[in-house]
């Protein structure tokens, strides 16, 4: 069967180049003159990519994509946005569009080819999961106070441990307001919880939440906080409680992202985690707000046992005193992030964690280091029958730390 593409063009001479370079290729190539032409023959072509200009009047790509995107039938559909400015405000606007793919005009013909196969393969490539016969472990990464890096260490963690274990692993980013686990994945936001809010809750399966799950390359698996405030508003706890559950049927482990406060959707995330990572800096408002933290958790029920303190440098210097900070709160710290500004804001601009840009970096080590502390007792007490690069990166480390103290 023929791959059919829709290319939507207000330029007929645009139009006719993306229509011929494609045509050699061997795609069938239909095309639209403007946005509103484009989505009303959507239905009918059933493309199986559309190419989308950004600069058009009346309806700009950006806002076809994002209704194409609001389509369940093409929540998943490559889509490319052509745009003749390559700017960081032209990239914003499409991630939270939801497309795919950027290419500058003009192009090269090869090129244009070349990124509609790539993106026709990752949309073909099969996606199939069936439940777990283990428990799942659901990993919380909270902290009531902003800036002490929860995105980061979650995104990180999440990572390793798909990579570590090759086990279906999702992470959920249930910071409402601007979330950003997809952006630091470099993830386009075609799929979001909002997506699932207009939904009955007795509606939701499981096959309808994988639909909604963003797919990352190292194959861990993303639900993205919705692009919009307002849609953020639309979620309450009852569906982030059965979009766990549901999650918790198909996947050995769940990352969340929580929110800097106690709302009923991060709640409701604590209340179904298995381990608490709580995050803090090494300075008095940090520490005021953990020991408030820990007074909640307690009152909440939560077993101290299954809380992991971590004490994040985020400046570099001058910072409280670990033996200090663990007097006042009465509590252990489990692990201590150094001051290291440059290879995390690289990741973060760049959208590629330092578990997968630079794993035998410091960084990358104490990442994959905590995911594997972190990961079920079972999974930590056997070699795996099939070890991962991940998982021989930590025993290597694990081997030479234990010849070190026998020295």
């Amino acid at each position: 069967m023929t791959t059919r593409i829709l290319a939507v063009d207000d330029d007929a001479v645009n139009r006719k180049v993306v229509s011929v370079t494609l045509s050699k290729a061997g795609y069938e190539v239909l095309t639209a003159q403007n946005g509103p032409e484009a989505l009303e023959q959507v239905d009918d072509i059933q493309p199986n990519l559309i190419i989308l200009d950004v600069m058009m009047p009346g309806m700009d790509g950006y806002e076809v994509c994002r209704r194409l995107r609001l389509k369940p039938s093409f929540a998943r559909l490559p889509i490319m946005m052509l745009t003749a400015n390559d700017t960081l405000e032209q990239k914003i606007k499409g991630f939270e569009a939801g497309a795919d793919d950027y290419m500058v005009k003009p192009f090269q013909p090869a090129e244009l080819q070349a990124r509609v196969q790539a993106l026709l393969r990752r949309a073909s490539a099969p996606q199939k999961y069936q439940a777990v016969q283990a428990e799942s472990k659901v990993i919380a990464l909270f902290s009531l106070r902003g800036g002490v890096g929860i995105s980061t260490l979650a995104t990180n963690l999440a990572v390793s441990l798909a990579q570590i274990w090759a086990l279906p692993t999702v992470l959920v980013d249930v910071a409402l307001t601007c979330g950003q686990s997809a952006l630091m994945l470099n993830l386009p936001l075609r799929n979001s919880l909002a997506n699932l809010a207009h939904i009955p809750l007795e509606e939701f399966d499981a096959n309808l939440v994988d639909q909604v799950l963003l797919s990352h390359p190292t194959g861990l698996r993303v639900l993205a906080a919705p692009p919009d405030p307002e849609q953020g508003d639309l979620i309450k706890g009852e569906h982030i409680t059965r979009v766990l559950q549901l999650l918790m049927e198909r996947n050995h482990y769940l990352i969340l992202d929580l929110p800097h406060d106690f709302c009923e959707t991060t709640v409701a995330g604590l209340d179904l985690a298995h381990q608490i990572v709580a995050v803090m800096a090494p300075e008095m408002g940090s520490v005021y707000t953990m020991r408030h933290t820990f007074e909640t958790f307690d009152k909440l029920g939560y077993d101290r046992s299954n809380v992991s303190l971590v004490l994040n440098w985020t400046f570099g210097q001058q910072g409280l005193a670990r033996k200090d900070i663990e007097n006042a709160l009465g509590q252990r710290v489990n692990l201590v992030i150094p001051y290291a500004p440059d290879p995390l804001i690289d990741a973060l601009n760049t959208g590629t964690p330092s578990v997968v840009k630079s794993p035998d970096s410091p960084m990358g080590a104490l990442f994959e280091d905590l995911a594997f502390y972190l990961s079920k007792e079972e999974h930590r007490a056997e070699q795996p029958a099939e070890p991962t690069a991940a998982w021989k990166r930590i025993f290597q480390r694990q081997q030479k730390r234990k010849r070190k103290r026998k020295k």
